[in-house]
């Protein structure tokens, strides 16, 4: 994890009750003599993110259906943090404004960039009942004037259709869908409920998600050219585009792209939480002269 990140040293359930007393009938201990919580459970998993949200994050409303992606907030945060380290070097004119693709029911990135940087947001989003209840978390929070949503109406588009002639974001954010279709979403869910000892388990809800949250026509290759490509439609709107990738092997065929389309930079940033390794991939379009028109 992020040297920044809250929860590097694990999950301080004393604190995390005090502040969430609903978290208590979750945590058990167990032959470690640990205190911990069933990750294979839903509900577990749900609860325990809304105590860390509340007692570290100050959020006190976060509602979704069961059927959306519950996001696991060290990780969310972690990729929060790289983005801090990438700008850290910049003095930009203006406060800090990130553009969230995919933001989703929950609107957790724009909800965690807000709390530990107060950055401002701009979510987009393809489905619009998601849309909705991010919008819902955003005015519980009170959080309208620092965190907007766009619908984005056609879905093969990523940036086109909703990026404005005037946005200027000092970085973009994207968690892409992994999946090329439902049935290899189902598959991976399997797999993850073996290595939790949870092999013959109903497929539900901590590992479930929309359509649009865990795959794309093609798969997370398709989804990322695509992104690469309408990236260098847009790139006055954008210092740094971003994103995760889950295929490391992706990772050569992007640099080779974004060559072609005429990047300037391009950035790997790696990111382990346990045993489990990713990476962001950012780059840039502008030059050093147009770089600097966007400095103090």
């Amino acid at each position: 994890m992020h040297k920044k990140n809250k929860h590097i040293k694990g999950y301080d359930f004393e604190t995390l009750l005090k502040e969430f007393p609903k978290l208590e009938p979750f945590i058990f201990t167990n032959t470690h003599g640990t205190q911990t919580i069933d990750f294979a459970n839903s509900e577990a998993v749900k609860t325990l993110n809304k105590a860390l949200l509340k007692t570290h994050y100050n959020i006190d409303y976060w509602q979704f259906a069961d059927a959306h992606l519950c996001p696991p907030i060290p990780g969310r945060v972690d990729y929060i943090h790289h983005l801090a380290a990438l700008l850290k070097s910049y003095k930009f004119k203006n406060k800090i404004q990130a553009l969230d693709i995919g933001t989703g029911a929950t609107c957790i990135y724009p909800l965690l960039g807000f709390s530990e940087y107060n950055w401002s947001f701009v979510g987009t989003e393809v489905e619009q009942a998601s849309l909705k209840n991010a919008q819902i978390i955003i005015d519980k929070n009170k959080l309208n004037a620092n965190i907007n949503l766009r619908l984005q109406k056609e879905k093969e588009h990523i940036l086109s259709g909703v990026l404005q002639p005037k946005d200027a974001f000092m970085v973009s954010m994207c968690n892409p869908p992994f999946y090329k279709d439902e049935e290899e979403a189902l598959e991976a869910t399997q797999r993850k409920l073996k290595g939790l000892g949870n092999e013959g388990k109903q497929v539900v809800r901590n590992f479930s998600g929309t359509a649009s949250e865990l795959w794309f026509t093609g798969g997370e290759k398709a989804f990322l050219h695509s992104y690469l490509y309408e990236s260098s439609l847009h790139k006055n709107n954008c210092f740094w585009f971003t994103s995760l990738v889950s295929n490391k092997a992706l990772v050569k065929s992007m640099q080779k792209s974004l060559k072609k389309l005429g990047a300037t930079e391009v950035k790997v940033i790696n990111m382990q939480l346990g045993n489990k390794i990713s990476r962001v991939v950012a780059w840039t379009f502008l030059t050093k002269e147009e770089q600097s028109k966007w400095f103090v």
